[in-house]
């Protein structure tokens, strides 16, 4: 692949993005990574960290060249219609609904198109640094096509995202916490995450698949509706190996020890399932 190189240790895959200097998302490389999103579906892999191999920069946004080179045809744009976000659409739902975790190593700015991007995935970790996080659409004139009014607005609620997307704010990492849009800051994003996903690894892979599809799809929907997709979930779980095995050894220590017990599993797998 000419964008993104990847490495897998313990389950958890890493995959780098490299455009430099600016790494700007395009074409070849969203569809690079729509074969990648393919390949992690893979029961090896355990869960997934999305990085950047350029210093400084995650995806700092989507090529503005791309877009505007699509914007100057008029005639084949109308032709090919909405063709260009529902495809962006599309591949971010294919990454959100991977049925194990992804985290996102935020280590650069991550603007535009890029910022979607993040925000398809289930854990964002920011970076430390003179970094910026936003959707800067409406100063060039356009919108956040590739879901970012509508990711945004459920993450943080309509009335924060209104004001954040019409004035094209751009936060730094500290500022971004404050507002919900990562969930950590780290000195170093990659080894944060990477440390993340080695835990999220050793969680029963159903139990895993199953809490992403009753956050999601429950979300979605009205409270009825999500209340049977988690019972759904649920029933699911309990008929596994998995949730046998693991309620069967935390009845069997000691009553003063299942808060430790329950700690431990972010440290040490005892599921049938690895």
């Amino acid at each position: 692949m000419r964008y993104w190189t990847c490495k897998t240790e313990g389950g958890v895959v890493t995959a780098s993005y490299s455009n430099p200097p600016m790494n700007y998302f395009c074409a070849e490389g969203a569809g690079e990574l729509g074969t990648l999103i393919e390949n992690w579906r893979d029961p090896a892999i355990k869960a997934i960290v999305l990085a950047s191999a350029t210093t400084g920069k995650f995806i700092t946004h989507y090529s503005v060249e791309e877009l505007l080179s699509y914007a100057e045809d008029r005639e084949a744009l109308r032709k090919s219609g909405t063709a260009l976000t529902v495809g962006y659409h599309a591949l971010l739902l294919s990454l959100r609904n991977l049925p194990k975790p992804v985290i996102v190593a935020m280590n650069g700015d991550a603007m535009g198109g890029g910022f979607e991007l993040c925000l398809a995935c289930d854990i964002r970790i920011g970076m430390r640094g003179d970094h910026r996080y936003g959707l800067p659409e409406i100063k060039l004139g356009i919108l956040p096509g590739g879901s970012g009014t509508q990711r945004l607005s459920r993450l943080i609620g309509a009335g924060r995202a209104i004001e954040f997307i019409l004035r094209g704010r751009m936060a730094r990492p500290e500022e971004a916490l404050a507002l919900g849009l990562i969930h950590e800051l780290a000195d170093d994003a990659v080894a944060r995450a990477v440390q993340i996903a080695g835990e999220m690894a050793r969680m029963p892979t159903l139990s895993v698949a199953m809490i992403k599809r009753s956050v999601y799809d429950g979300s979605d929907t009205s409270l009825a509706d999500g209340l049977d997709i988690e019972s759904e979930g649920f029933l699911a779980t309990m008929l596994s190996d998995d949730g046998v095995t693991a309620m069967r050894d935390y009845v069997a220590q000691p009553l003063e020890r299942r808060r430790d017990w329950l700690e431990q599993q972010n440290e040490v797998s005892t599921y049938v399932g690895h």
